[in-house]
């Protein structure tokens, strides 16, 4: 208490309780303090001081708290430690009594005041301490603390980090100089910390980025690119993190290649001339040990290669043997070590060794007999290694085999020759033959000694001691010994003898006789003539040919038995006598001395009487016969050998003889494939014997006008009742029939017998006129002359050819391939091998079996190129321009023709841009030296070998031989860019011709005024291209010369002048540029020039333009034309091209301006550079080949082309055998040979646009071959290659004529023609190719007929009707097919057309429906019309209806059906008709409505106007889919039947209008609707009440009203007098009809909208009437007015026995230019169309009255109707329905 009230202020422990800001303690408004939560520190003196401006008190208190619960003073945090670490979680606890403190993990006491674990220690502040920490202690740890007052706890997460630690340390490292070297600090540690890693290299720190060679990689590997010695060094790793800390030391090394030693040395080695020595230095070894040195050598400038592979590393010198004579070599050695060869030494200088002779032999030697009088010799040179020198040529030397005798020699004296012809030698002997090489030296080895024969000779020299005589009356012995053996020549193949008859010398029998080598040789000759004098000779043969033939001796054969004598015959028959008569025989086999008659009673040889006549009688009378009895008489020639055959035969004395009678009853049995036996009965015999029985035949073509032949005659039998008939056809229908032959004559012939076939067989023959002619390199054809069908001997279907061919040289693998088609000619045999010979045989066959081969024929294959190149290619370079190419010949079997030489192609490889050719002409020379190559250049090199065809496959691969190094040529465009007073810069580029590898470059320089001597020289390196010369004097002259440096020395020097000034420009152009024409030709020309103003600089060289004219670019020839030229040679220009040129100077300060082009200068013509092209040669005619050609190609004409030139000869060996075509003349001299005058030469004066020329007169059947040249004024170019053709088969030359091709039937034409002219036949007419197609096309329908028999006519079968063929001939014989005849065409007839091509319904409804279809695919024919037939496919009402309506012309393919019942299925048949009505198309349609269609709509309300009619109605059911729209239909009371009116009509619509005007007037209409939806056509409404059409007008309030009245009322009485006629009319109707009266019928026409025609058949009264004409604002066709009818009573009124046969209206329309009042109803004002329209009704009501059901026995009368339209005669329809009823 105070006034003023006091202030008061609290403290605790003397501070200010503000100051202490603890949130427990709060003073009240009272005055006191509240400490809230009390705690131990909450302990102490609180003082409380109160104050005011009074004074101040103060009092104080202690406070004591003695129990306070446990309160965290720090609770336990998240720690983070490392494996193996101590880990402290700290928990500090407050209260009163000091709480008790417990550490638990997941409810496991860790460590408490009574427990311990080891490695957790309770601290004395409460903390857990875990020594050390495993991986597995991270976790969460709750501290406890507790008291008696209470409890808490705090829980930490202790995280426990793995260890750092080095797990992959560097590793002690080897690396090689220059490389990368890794080491690599693989660590572990916990991903959550990061690593540093630290490199030290000898204990000091690396620092990467102060070097790219220097990389630490993330993973901590550290990188060391581009090592060196500097980089030897340990080093050590470091990993510095949070989770520990390591560290690794490694050691790295570093080694290169070892250094090249020093101071080679060599010298030559005293001891060995083929050996030197070496010595060296030893190098540095790059801190790897040497291992070995490697010696490598340089033989003649060569490539280097290594000679010692291993020699010691302890060595310093070797000694290097193996070296050849006569080469120079240089020498290098290299170190090795484990890091590789190091770099090699300075090369020796170069050292020769002495020349030595060859030390080997030419190897390869070949020796075979070229003719018998020489011997080819063929060798190879001896190994280049075994040369020892320069090779000069070869001593060739031979004697007499195995004989003592002396060497006689040949010296060839190139050392590129590698054969020798040895001449002048004996026939068929041997000779030892030797090849020795020579050089400088000497000469060197003679080769191994080779045999070999000269070839055989024909004997020179006939058999000895020939003898001859005859042994019997066939056969002649000969006697003989052989020639001296020193004539014979050659191995003795045997002999042959000959004979022919002394009056036929051209009919030589020869017989072979092999040689016996035993005593006298001797041989006969059989089956020669009897009794006939022969010339008699022997000779004796080798290989080669025959030699000459022995004095011909005549001998006479033996006498023989006579043969049969010939025509016995019989006359003055006399009871007791008759006159026999014969002639001589045909074979006498001897002197005939005379005859002997005997004669006998038939059967009774006792009573035979022999008389003997002499040589001259031919006749005698036989007396002392009985008469009336039967004799046989024998007649027979005798010689000195004895009787010859008897003619015999039976007569009766005294009865002259008869023609005897036929044979009958003829039966066929035993019917094999070539006999039957033929059973008769024989005829009367005419009173003697039968001679002779003879059977004739129809055979293939059997029938009373074919031909009969004689198959079969049987002599000698007089009582035959059964002849075997041989030798027929197999497969052959036959005809048999005979007659009888007596001594007077034949008889009739008898009945014939039934036809039969032959049986099949094999066929008896071969193809004929088998030959075969080259076809191509690969290729031959055959061709043959097919078997005739007589000689099939089986079904024509079966037979074929078989065609079998082997090389002649290979009989073993013989090929065969088939030939199906019997008709075939030819046939072209591929996949054969080049110029190699085959020989051929076929057959034909059948289905039972295979003919006889033909005989062998033999044909060769063309030339070509080889197929495979030369073999074993190398190269070698002998000097800095040359390189000596080896090889060996292509393999035989790859030659495909006779080697004329060897191409090389060379090419300066990336220098030329197209290889070049050097020609090695002949087989036999297989190596060639290139000379005048580029110095050290690499060529691509390869070898082909070339027949006349031409050449064939390169080599490969690719050789690659680089020219020997040289001297270098000059530098160029030497130039001073920069001269000062005392200084000039020089530049220069390297030398064109380098010559080698350039190791630098020398420049020498002097004043000008100096002595020659005094230069001054300077070196650069080889990549030097400029250099400055100092301390010049000023305004002085200074020469400067500059040289390139290779292996062999210092170059050709350059030397410019050089004025030191600074007073220079640009020079002036050259000027005068002159082109003479003397200096120009086909390649090249020179240019002249007058050099320009140097502008104070010396002019260092020139630059030549060169442009093609007309529209060529500028081209740099040369930049390097020397500054002293002042002309220049320009080549490689293109012949016969205009050019210009232009030319510009340089000197030190840069190019001039280019100077005026020269003038146009056009290089001189040169021959063509190529030959015509596609050159082709055929058969023209028998005698003559037509040559075709193309031109070649513009760019190679070089000149004007004059023309061409055609060489041709005669190639021999088309008729020998394949060796001597070998032997002919060498094929090297071809062209050469064709050119002389003997041969045949043609020039074709021809600008260029002649393809084509015909040789004529050539030899028949000769093979020629046939090169072409172009020329110009300068000569020829390069000949094409050859073509071979053969002359003398020639197809014909013009085709068949006066073709003519008749039709027969509608599937036949018959052709005729006129066969080829005679002189273009050019041979026999073998058949002819009949091509016919249909006219509008070809290439689908084109056939072709053989016809094999040369008959001028041909019927063509199985063809379309009513179709225009073209029908082409062309003749053929056995060379080919001659031209076709123009096509001449003919057309087959006409038949019944196909079926319509569719059948299609639209619209259907309940009642009508469009009927369409299409024209028949195939007309064959003019379509006349269609038939259309329909008819339900049950009956209706008891009624089966069939309606056929006929609609005349093409052009209308559909109808309007309207007479459909609801619901009724229809059958449709549609035909169509040319001259007859082809096949039906059918289909079957129902009547709608159709299902899910939709149901008919309700309420239909008809509403008239004056001028309208609308018509309204309500939806009815809308069917499976929406409705769709609507039609109207509508019924006119003049007709009766339901028709479209209006379509198309909007579903939303639900009303339509129309106008009256549509309407006709004064009709009555009834309307329906009908609802559309996607199903179809629904069901029709209920129909609207009737409507009439008349309009509406007041006519009775009109003034002029009672006026048509009155008339009216006329008209009324006129038609009550006109209705009485009528009725009148009626009744006489009815009297014409029985039975129940005919109903009456109208008929109209109208056309709805869809534009089809309709027909209408009722009862009702016949009357016309205009039906509506105008329909949905359209107007209908016309119909015919009354006027246009025409009708009869006879037309109406037809029976027949009282029935009604037929009703017909015939209705005609007038034309359709007849005027509108004519042809039109009032309200009809369209012009008339061009055709007419029929309705047809047959569901008329009335109509089905007539059908209704009548009494039994009472049928309803046919009913037709036809309609004819007259306008449009092409349109016709009837319709005639007929029916039925049943009850």
């Amino acid at each position: 208490m105070g006034v003023p009230l006091p202030t008061l202020q609290w403290y605790k422990d003397a501070i200010s309780i503000s100051r202490l800001q603890n949130p427990r303690y709060k003073v009240l408004a009272s005055g006191g303090l509240r400490i809230q939560k009390l705690r131990p520190e909450d302990s102490g003196i609180f003082q409380c001081f109160a104050s005011n401006e009074g004074g101040e008190i103060q009092t104080h208190t202690y406070l004591d708290v003695t129990n306070i619960a446990p309160v965290f003073t720090q609770r336990p945090v998240d720690t983070t430690v490392t494996d193996g670490m101590t880990a402290i979680l700290r928990c500090e606890v407050s209260g009163a009594p000091k709480p008790a403190i417990t550490w638990k993990r997941e409810n496991h006491i860790l460590a408490s005041g009574s427990v311990r674990i080891p490695r957790f220690m309770l601290l004395e502040s409460g903390g857990l301490q875990i020594a050390p920490v495993f991986i597995q202690d991270a976790g969460n740890y709750t501290c406890y603390a507790a008291n008696t007052e209470g409890s808490l706890n705090a829980s930490a997460t202790l995280t426990v980090w793995n260890r750092t630690s080095i797990v992959h340390p560097p590793e002690d490292h080897v690396v090689i100089k220059g490389t990368t070297a890794t080491l690599h600090c693989g660590a572990t540690h916990d991903p959550r910390v990061s690593l540093r890693y630290v490199w030290k290299k000898d204990n000091v720190a690396l620092t990467p980025s102060s070097t790219s060679r220097i990389v630490v990689e993330k993973d901590g590997s550290l990188l060391i690119s581009q090592t060196w010695s500097g980089d030897i060094g340990d080093y050590s790793c470091e990993i510095v993190s949070e989770g520990g800390n390591d560290s690794r030391m490694a050691r790295l090394e570093v080694i290169e290649l070892p250094h090249s030693p020093q101071n080679l040395l060599v010298s030559p080695n005293s001891s060995h001339s083929h050996a030197v020595v070496l010595s060296w230095v030893r190098p540095f070894d790059g801190n790897s040990p040497i291992l070995y040195y490697i010696v490598e050598l340089s033989e003649n400038n060569s490539p280097w290669k290594v000679h010692l592979s291993n020699v010691g590393p302890e060595m310093t010198g070797v000694t290097v043997s193996g070296l050849t004579p006569a080469r120079t070599y240089q020498f290098r050695v290299c170190a090795v070590n484990e890091v590789g060869r190091g770099q090699y030494s300075a090369e020796t200088s170069r050292l020769m060794l002495p020349e030595e002779p060859p030390s080997a032999p030419p190897k390869n030697i070949v020796a075979s007999g070229r003719t018998n009088q020489s011997i080819m010799v063929q060798w190879q040179p001896p190994p280049e290694t075994e040369h020892n020198g320069v090779l000069r040529g070869y001593i060739l030397r031979y004697r007499l085999a195995g004989l003592p005798g002396e060497y006689q020699q040949r010296n060839i004296t190139s050392p590129e020759v590698n054969y020798c012809l040895v001449t002048d030698l004996i026939i068929w002997t041997q000779y030892e033959i030797q090849v020795a090489a020579y050089n400088g030296a000497g000469l060197g080895v003679f080769s191994r000694a080779v045999t070999e024969y000269t070839l055989q000779g024909v004997p020179t020299a006939p058999p000895q001691n020939v003898q001859t005589e005859a042994v019997n009356s066939t056969t002649i012995q000969f006697l003989w010994n052989p020639p001296p053996q020193q004539f014979i020549n050659g191995i003795n193949q045997g002999y042959k003898l000959l004979a022919w008859p002394a009056d036929a010398p051209e009919a030589v029998t020869v017989v072979t006789i092999a040689p016996d080598f035993h005593g006298v040789h001797h041989g006969h000759i059989t089956n020669l003539k009897k009794f006939t004098a022969y010339f008699t000779s022997v000779l004796c043969f080798t290989t080669p040919g025959d030699g000459p033939p022995s004095t011909p001796q005549l001998v006479w054969t033996q006498e023989d038995k006579p043969g049969a004598v010939g025509h016995l015959s019989f006359t003055e028959i006399l009871d007791t006598s008759l006159k026999v008569s014969w002639q001589e025989p045909l074979e006498k086999n001897g002197i005939i001395t005379g005859y002997q008659i005997s004669w006998e009673v038939y059967g009774r040889n006792d009573s035979r009487l022999t008389h003997t006549l002499n040589s001259t009688t031919h006749e005698y009378k036989i007396q002392g016969l009985s008469s009336l009895t039967t004799y046989t008489i024998d007649v027979a020639a005798v010689t000195a050998v004895g009787t010859g055959l008897v003619t015999s035969s039976t007569i009766s004395s005294g009865v002259p003889p008869d023609l005897p009678g036929a044979p009958s009853n003829l039966v066929i049995s035993n019917i094999s494939p070539r006999s039957a036996t033929l059973q008769f009965r024989p005829g009367y015999d005419g009173k003697t014997s039968i001679s002779r029985w003879i059977v004739e035949g129809q055979v293939g073509a059997i029938g009373d006008e074919e031909e009969w032949v004689t198959l079969y005659e049987e002599e000698n039998e007089p009582d035959a009742q059964m002849l075997e008939i041989p030798n027929l056809t197999p497969y052959t229908h036959y005809r048999f029939r005979m007659k009888q032959v007596n001594i007077v004559g034949p008889s009739p012939y008898s009945p014939s017998s039934r036809v039969i076939q032959t049986l099949q067989a094999p066929p008896d023959v071969a193809p004929t006129s088998v030959t075969v002619r080259t076809a191509s390199e690969t290729s031959l054809r055959l061709r043959w002359v097919p078997l005739p069908d007589s000689q099939y001997n089986g079904n024509p279907e079966s037979v074929g050819y078989r065609i079998k061919y082997w090389r002649s040289d290979l009989q073993s693998s013989a090929v065969a391939q088939v030939v199906s088609d019997r008709l075939e000619r030819e046939f072209t045999i591929e996949e054969l091998e080049e110029w190699m010979e085959y020989e051929l045989q076929m057959q034909a066959f059948n289905a039972v079996g295979a003919g006889p081969w033909s005989e062998v024929v033999r044909g060769r294959t063309r030339e070509s190129v080889p197929s495979a190149a030369p073999e074993n290619v190398s190269a070698e370079a002998v000097s800095s321009t040359q390189i000596l190419l080896t090889w060996t010949s292509v393999p035989e079997q790859d030659q495909n023709g006779l080697i004329l030489g060897y191409k090389i192609l060379f090419r300066a490889k990336d220098l030329d841009p197209e290889p070049r050719s050097h020609i090695v002409r002949g087989n036999h020379t297989q190596s060639a030296l290139l000379a005048g190559l580029r110095k050290f250049v690499l060529y691509e090199l390869q070898v082909l070998a070339f027949t006349r065809i031409g050449n064939g496959v390169p080599s490969t691969p690719l050789i690659l031989e680089r020219t020997k190094d040289d001297a270098p040529g000059p530098p160029v465009r030497l130039v001073f860019p920069e001269v000062r007073l005392t200084s000039v810069r020089i530049v220069w580029q390297p030398p064109e011709e380098p010559n080698g590898i350039i190791l630098g470059y020398q420049i020498a320089y002097r004043l000008a005024s100096s002595s020659p001597h005094t230069f001054t020289t300077v070196e650069v390196g080889a990549t030097v291209r400029q250099f400055t010369a100092t301390d010049l004097a000023p305004e002085s002259a200074y020469i400067f010369r500059l040289s390139a440096k290779t292996r062999q020395g210092w170059g050709e020097p350059l030397e410019a002048t050089v004025i030191t000034t600074e007073k220079r420009e640009r020079p002036a152009p050259p000027r005068e540029l002159l082109v003479p024409q003397a200096e120009v030709t086909a390649r090249s020309l020179r240019l002249q020039w007058v050099p320009g103003s140097d502008g104070a600089s010396p002019i260092r060289y020139f630059t030549m333009q060169v442009r093609e004219l007309p529209r060529g670019e500028w081209q740099t020839y040369s930049s390097s034309i020397s500054h002293e030229a002042t002309a220049c040679v320009v080549d490689r220009l293109r012949p016969f091209t205009s050019y210009k040129l232009r030319l510009k100077a340089t000197n030190d300060i840069g190019d001039s301006d280019f100077s005026s082009e020269t003038e146009a200068v056009t290089t001189l013509q040169d021959v063509p550079g190529e030959p015509p092209g596609s050159v082709s040669a055929t058969p023209h005619t028998t005698s003559s080949v037509l040559i075709q050609w193309q031109p070649p190609r513009d760019e190679s004409l070089n000149g004007l082309l004059q023309g061409y030139r055609i060489y041709y000869r005669e190639l021999e060996y088309e008729a020998g055998s394949g060796t001597e075509a070998k032997t002919l003349k060498n094929p090297i001299a071809l062209h050469a040979e064709l050119t002389v005058a003997q041969s045949s030469f043609k020039t074709v004066n021809s600008s260029s646009t002649s393809t084509m020329c015909e040789l004529t007169h050539l030899k028949k059947y000769r093979r020629y071959e046939v090169i072409m040249t172009a020329y110009n004024i300068i000569g020829e170019s390069p000949a094409s290659a050859p073509v071979e053709v053969f002359v003398g088969e020639a197809a014909p030359a013009m085709a068949p004529q006066n073709v003519q091709v008749t039709p027969l039937t509608a599937s036949q034409l018959e052709v005729t023609w006129d066969p080829p002219p005679p002189e273009s036949q050019n041979g026999n007419i073998q058949g002819y190719k009949i091509y016919y197609w249909e006219a509008d096309s070809q290439n689908e329908t084109e056939k072709m007929k053989v016809l094999f028999l040369p008959e001028p006519v041909v019927r063509l079968k199985n063809l379309t009707s009513h179709t225009k063929y073209l029908v082409s001939i062309s003749a053929f014989n056995a060379a080919g097919d001659g031209p076709k005849s123009d096509p001449q065409q003919g057309r087959t007839h006409q038949a019944a057309p196909g079926a319509p091509s569719f059948l299609a319904f639209s619209e259907i409804t309940s009642t009508t429906l469009n009927v369409s279809w299409g024209e028949p695919a195939a007309a064959n024919g003019i379509l006349q019309g269609y038939r259309v037939v329909y008819e339900p496919l049950a009956p209706v009402q008891g009624v089966s209806k069939v309606v056929t309506v006929e609609v005349r012309g093409n052009w209308q393919r559909w109808l309007k059906v309207r007479d459909l019942t609801k619901g009724v299925t229809y059958f449709f048949r549609v035909q169509a008709r040319t001259i007859t009505y082809g096949p039906e198309l059918q289909a079957n349609i129902t009547a709608g409505p159709a299902e899910g269609s939709p149901g008919s709509p309700r309420d239909v309300l008809v509403t008239k106007s004056a001028s309208e009619l609308t018509l309204q109605w309500t939806e009815g059911h809308s069917g499976d889919t929406p409705t769709t729209g609507y039609v109207i239909e509508a019924r006119p009371s003049d007709e009766g039947l339901w028709d479209m009116f209006v379509k198309d009509i909007p579903r939303s619509a639900t009303s339509y209008t129309l106008s009256l005007d549509k309407l006709r007037q004064g009709v009555t209409y009834e309307f329906r609707v009908v609802a559309v939806n996607e199903a179809g056509y629904g069901e029709p409404s209920n129909p609207s009440t009737a409507v009439s059409a008349q309009v509406e007008a007041p006519f009775y309030e009109e003034w002029w009203f009672l006026l048509v009245m009155a008339l009216s009322s006329l008209i009324v009485i006129l038609l009550v007098v006109f209705a009485l006629v009528l009725h009148g009319q009626n009744k006489k109707y009815k009297n014409c009809s029985t039975g129940k009266g005919i109903s009456t019928m109208e008929e109209s026409v109208t056309l709805d909208n869809g534009g089809f025609a309709a027909l209408e058949l009722s009862s009702r009264h016949l009357n016309v009437k205009s039906t509506f004409s105008k329909k949905n604002g359209t107007r209908s066709p016309p119909r015919p007015s009354p006027g246009g009818l025409h009708y009869s009573d006879e037309d109406i009124c037809n029976k027949y026995n009282g029935a009604v046969l037929t009703e017909s209206v015939s209705l005609k329309e007038k034309s359709a230019d007849a005027s509108e009042s004519e042809a039109t109803d009032s309200d009809y004002e369209d012009a008339l169309p061009k055709h007419s329209f029929v309705n047809h009704y047959m569901s008329d009501p009335t109509y089905y009255n007539s059908w209704k059901r009548r009494a039994q026995g009472r049928a309803p009368a046919p009913h037709s109707v036809a309609i004819l339209l007259t306008s449009n005669p092409s349109a016709y329809l009837s319709v005639a329905p007929r029916g039925s009823a049943s009850w």
